[in-house]
Parts: structure tokens; C-alpha cells; sequence
């Protein structure tokens, strides 16, 4: 394409969302804003539980508080705009805010693969090597590694938020996808994007590969010790709490994979765009349901501050 149509001082972009499912308009709003709520909800009930029950004062919980607090910000990095989009059908959106989403937006999913990575270390010492647990995962430890992941995550996103905003993009600034979508934002694009598609695949594997790699062979390990658990009731407790998390970190990178490590003419826009809102807003639904309220001592300590209510209201 003629490069003098293109321009790459774009002044905004118009996010066409779900606006082409017009007979959907309504039950897909209730659908996201429900999701959304129930997001925010679950995970913000989680970091208040666990930062005022001191029986949840662990470096397991620790981690899960930082990751609660990660699925809040980053649902709310697209899902406000989206909702936006559906009660207004205005999807305009400007240059500097499409840029400044992408960048938070790849920010804190390469946070999530730190932290994942890093919770599922823990749980391996917690299981593997119990004796060494309190020095390998002390306090000192869990806070600078947890403070390691967000700036890792802010670091990891600068490459491919750079290039992408040095990108002349076409007459067309209509982005099929329901937020700026670092593929969506490529199929614009008038130039050369043979840097860009480099940059994401060398993140891909130094960072999603690696974390998820690293992640595997932990709960690998996991269930390796499990085997040797001679109770049949213990293995049952094991499996049935690593089999949970193990399935959910595996979708959350099978989705990363599909969705950015594949040939760009494999999947269309509208195809991505459907497999994308499980990637970024059902995953963080069930992070609570699945590290947190499915535990024991999270119930435990749910029914004592509940309790506590009741008694402080008198009831």
C-alpha cells in the first residue's frame, strides 16, 4: 500500500468492539458487566480476607493477594472502555490512550506470568522441601520477588509498546477487536512490520515459554511427590488442589499461545477477538474461585470475619 496514505500521527482510533453482533448488544452488556463485577468483587474480597486474617499470613497468600490485586487492574485495563462501548456505541478512542492500553494491558499479563511462575515455585518448596521452607520463602524473600514481577511486567511491556507506536497505520483506523490489541493494531498498519512480529516472538519465548516451562516443572515435581504420599486421602487433597491450578495456568498460556504466537493469517480478527475475552476476563474470575475459596483455610477465615460482622452489627 501507498505509503503516502498512511499516516503515522494518527489522531485516534474507533474500537468496533462487539458493535457488529447488533442482535447481541444487550445480553452481551449484562454479560461483561456482570463478569467484571464478579471479577472485581471476588479478587477484592480475597486481598481484604487474606491482609486481615492473620491465619493467612503466608507467602502462598501473599502471592495470591498480589495476584488478586493483578486480575483487578488488569480487567480493568480494557473492560471499563468495552462496557463504555456498549451503552454509548461510541468506540473512539485516542492515539495516546490506544497506546498507553496496550502498554498496561501487556504490562500486567507479563506480570501474571512472573507471578505465576513464582507461586508455583513456592507451592514446590511447600511440598517437595517442607524443611526448607520458612528460609528459602522468608518474608524478605516474598516481598522483593513479588516487587520483582511488577517491574518485571512494567519492563517487559516497553519493547513491543515502543515499536508498535513507531507504526504508520493506513487510511482505516477501525480496530476490529474490543480494545487495542497489539494484532489488531499490526493488520492497520501500512508499514513494515517484520520488527514487531520479531519482538513478540522473541518475548514469547524468553518470557511466556520460559514462565511456562519453569511453571510445569514445579507442578510436575508436585505431583512427583504426591505419588509418594502413601495415604490415599492426602494424594486426593494434593492432586485435587495442583490439578485445579495446573488447569487454569495451562489455559491462561495455551490462550497466550494461540492468540500471539501463531502465524497472523491462521485466525481472523473476529475469531481472535471471541477467544480473547477468555484470555482476559474469564481467567481472572476464576483465580479466586481456584487458589482461594475452593481452600479450606480461606473458608475458615471467611466464616470468621463474617461471624465477626454478624457480632460487631449485634445480629
Amino acid at each position: 500500500m501507498d505509503s503516502r496514505n498512511c499516516s503515522s500521527k494518527l489522531v485516534e482510533f474507533f474500537i468496533v468492539g462487539f458493535l457488529d453482533f447488533e442482535a447481541m448488544q444487550t445480553p452481551l452488556l449484562l454479560y461483561f458487566l456482570t463478569v467484571y463485577i464478579l471479577t472485581i468483587c471476588g479478587n477484592l474480597v480475597l486481598v481484604l480476607l487474606i491482609m486481615l486474617s492473620p491465619s493467612l499470613s503466608t507467602p502462598m497468600y501473599f502471592f495470591l493477594c498480589n495476584l488478586s490485586s493483578l486480575d483487578i487492574v488488569y480487567t480493568s485495563v480494557t473492560c471499563p472502555k468495552l462496557i463504555s462501548i456498549f451503552t454509548t456505541s461510541n468506540g473512539r478512542i485516542s492515539y495516546v490512550e490506544c497506546i498507553l492500553q496496550l502498554y498496561f494491558f501487556i504490562a500486567f499479563g507479563s506480570t501474571e506470568y512472573f507471578l505465576l511462575t513464582v507461586m508455583s515455585y513456592d507451592r514446590y518448596v511447600a511440598v517437595c522441601k517442607p524443611l526448607y521452607y520458612p528460609v528459602v520463602m522468608n518474608q524478605h524473600v516474598c516481598i522483593y520477588v513479588a516487587i520483582g514481577s511488577w517491574l518485571g511486567g512494567i519492563v517487559a511491556s516497553i519493547p513491543i509498546a515502543s515499536v508498535t507506536s513507531t507504526l504508520d497505520y493506513c487510511s482505516s483506523h477501525l480496530i476490529n477487536h474490543f480494545f487495542c490489541d497489539i494484532n489488531a493494531l499490526i493488520h492497520l498498519a501500512c508499514n513494515d512490520t517484520t520488527l514487531i512480529h520479531v519482538v513478540i516472538f522473541i518475548q514469547g519465548v524468553v518470557l511466556v515459554l520460559t514462565s511456562f516451562t519453569l511453571t510445569l516443572i514445579s507442578y510436575l515435581q508436585i505431583l512427583s511427590s504426591v505419588m509418594r504420599i502413601r495415604t490415599s486421602r492426602g494424594k486426593y487433597k494434593t492432586f485435587s488442589t495442583c490439578g485445579s491450578h495446573l488447569t487454569v495456568v495451562s489455559l491462561f498460556y495455551i490462550m497466550v499461545f494461540v492468540l500471539y504466537m501463531r502465524p497472523p493469517s491462521s485466525m481472523s480478527l473476529n475469531q481472535a477477538k471471541i477467544l480473547t475475552t477468555l484470555y482476559v476476563y474469564v481467567i481472572p474470575l476464576l483465580n479466586p474461585v481456584v487458589y482461594s475459596f475452593r481452600n479450606e483455610s480461606v473458608k475458615e477465615a471467611l466464616r470468621k470475619k463474617f461471624k465477626s460482622l454478624l457480632k460487631d452489627k449485634g445480629l
